[in-house]
């Protein structure tokens, strides 16, 4: 795409920011976040929904759909675009980020014309049951079964670590459906309904004070028999498919948002002397040099989602971002000094620095612990010997 309808489009997305980045939105510019547990949700709600109705949530996807096409450099120019201009936190987008593409890449029409118009209009929530308490990153252990039942399927198990399950009306379920299948083999990708009995949703307190993930206790809930994306026993690829997507173009934003920070970071550094210190200094010029990297191996990532779903080599960007922000996390209580023992807001336990590096012991375990994407990079794009078992 040449360099003038990018601008021109560019142009447009900071318009739209302009006139609808106001009034309780505006409040809470900046707020929220990874980590960040200081946006209440129900702007949260209303802001996806605002996005929504500009044609946002569902930019990329078919117009047939509710969708708003777009190509990959417009995708990525708006995500530039919205982290720039610092709106209210997202929330969550596991439909418009994990599902959606999910069931573009593997549902059929009528999976897609069921639920992707909900997505884009920011109307239907969903969360992923993926990991169980004795199957996190090894994910191939599951043990939640789905039996079939006539027309239905019938699902027992537990899933953990849900995120905002207590906000979401679906689940998209990996569960095994061939029980006498083991490890890959025999799991199905299923959308289940929550609100029926035998679903049941128990939120977990994080150190922060937030609830953001939960547990799901699933005992009979029912589903219907063609509400499973691609094949029955096929769901590893489906599921595989779904994380691969989560390494996709919003990632872009969650990084300049990171840039961001680390701006902030060094001018605070700057204000109270800290950086006078040269292993401060040190430490600043070096994730300086890495959110930069980061970037540009984010984007090179990016290229196979023209052609589809994205391959394992988008390991490398879950793996280098989270690690980076943990570091950051450490890096920002080292500026402050004895100032992050206490909190700088009054009103809560922890501010938003002692937060996000609390949040950071999680981020290279959720989504794929960082030995996980060690072993896939190792295995499926370097082509080394499996890890020994």
């Amino acid at each position: 795409m040449s360099a003038a309808p990018i601008t021109q489009f560019r142009d447009e997305v900071r318009t739209w920011l302009r006139e609808h980045l106001v009034g309780e939105f505006a409040r809470y510019r900046d707020r929220g976040g990874i980590g960040r547990d200081d946006l209440p949700l129900a702007v949260q709600l209303a802001w996806e929904r605002e996005l929504a109705s500009g044609g946002w949530v569902g930019l990329g996807y078919p117009a047939h759909l509710g969708g708003r096409p777009a190509s990959l450099d417009e995708q990525v120019a708006f995500h530039e675009e919205l982290a720039a201009a610092r709106p209210p936190a997202r929330l969550g987008n596991v439909g418009a980020t994990l599902l959606g593409p999910t069931l573009l890449a593997f549902g059929t029409p009528e999976q897609q014309a069921r639920f992707v118009p909900g997505i884009c209009a920011a109307a239907q929530h969903w969360c992923q049951g993926y990991s169980e308490p004795d199957a996190g990153s090894d994910l191939a252990g599951i043990r939640t079964r789905a039996d079939l039942d006539g027309d239905a399927w019938v699902l027992h198990g537990q899933k953990v670590w849900c995120t905002l399950a207590h906000v979401a009306e679906w689940c998209f379920v990996l569960a095994r459906t061939d029980p006498d299948s083991t490890r890959h083999a025999g799991l199905s990708y299923l959308l289940v309904p929550m609100d029926q009995p035998g679903f049941a949703v128990r939120p977990i307190r994080q150190p922060t004070g937030s609830e953001e993930f939960s547990e799901l206790f699933i005992d009979g809930a029912r589903t219907d028999v063609d509400l499973v994306v691609g094949p029955v026993g096929g769901g590893w690829k489906v599921a595989m498919g779904t994380l691969g997507f989560e390494r996709g173009v919003g990632s872009l934003g969650m990084q300049l948002s990171f840039a961001q920070a680390l701006d902030a970071l060094i001018a605070r550094a700057r204000a109270n002397g800290s950086f006078d210190d040269p292993a401060v200094r040190d430490a600043l010029a070096r994730a300086w040099s890495e959110v930069r990297i980061m970037r540009y191996n984010a984007q090179r990532s990016l290229v196979p989602l023209a052609d589809g779903a994205p391959g394992p080599a988008a390991s490398i960007s879950k793996l280098y971002w989270s690690q980076w922000f943990q570091r950051y996390g450490e890096l920002a209580l080292r500026v402050r000094g004895t100032s992050a023992l206490v909190s700088d807001d009054p009103t809560a336990p922890f501010d938003p620095t002692q937060q996000e590096f609390l949040f950071g012991r999680a981020v290279t375990i959720f989504a794929g612990s960082s030995e996980i994407q060690r072993n896939i990079l190792g295995e499926s794009v370097l082509g080394l010997p499996r890890e020994p078992r």
